[in-house]
């Protein structure tokens, strides 16, 4: 909601900006969705490598009592 907010006020300074933005965000879009995907694979991956290494760690402390 916000984005279309001032996608209006930059329609009301200046329209051909506007105009460009629309017409170019798509293809914005698609360019920057493989470095998305390249981050959540990333992103993944450092999570698995925090539970090896913290593994041992939580065997060792046992049990949790309560």
């Amino acid at each position: 909601m916000s984005k279309f907010l001032l996608w209006l006020i930059l329609l009301v300074i200046c329209w051909p900006l506007a105009l460009l933005a629309i017409l170019f965000y798509p293809l914005i879009w698609l360019l920057a969705l493989p470095f998305r995907l390249l981050g959540i694979a990333v992103e993944g991956v450092f999570d698995l490598l925090k539970a090896l290494i913290g593994m041992p760690a939580r065997i060792l402390r046992g049990p949790r009592q309560t």
